[in-house]
């Protein structure tokens, strides 16, 4: 296995298995890239801009912890009624307006 296989490994590692399925901005941000080809700075304003916040506040804590809140995409503190996993997933990709494959593959089990 070469460098380049394992950078490869410890991206999809990253996107399949961080924070129990909850997704942090910088995980949102390297999905943006790897799914559309986009550099740095084009993901970043892009998931802002879906997210309804500025660049800087990708990496503010309290702001986006209210966001994940109020786009039902998970809290990286576990409360009940809190959507996780999968459920959180599904409206990522409702706000992102991205496929991703765990809720596609979901969706076409359950023939939706």
């Amino acid at each position: 296995m070469g460098f380049g296989d394992k950078i490869g490994l410890a991206c999809t590692h990253s996107i399949a298995a961080c924070m129990n399925g909850v997704k942090t901005a910088g995980d949102l941000v390297l999905r943006m890239q790897m799914l559309k080809g986009m550099r740095i700075n084009e993901a970043k304003a892009y998931v802002a801009q879906k997210l309804g916040v500025s660049v800087e506040d990708l990496c503010d804590c309290s702001v986006m912890e209210e966001v994940r809140d109020r786009l039902n995409i998970g809290l990286l503190r576990p409360l009940t009624g809190v959507p996780t996993g999968l459920e959180a997933k599904v409206n990522i990709a409702k706000v992102l307006d991205i496929p991703i494959n765990s809720v596609e593959q979901s969706k076409a089990r359950q023939k939706l």
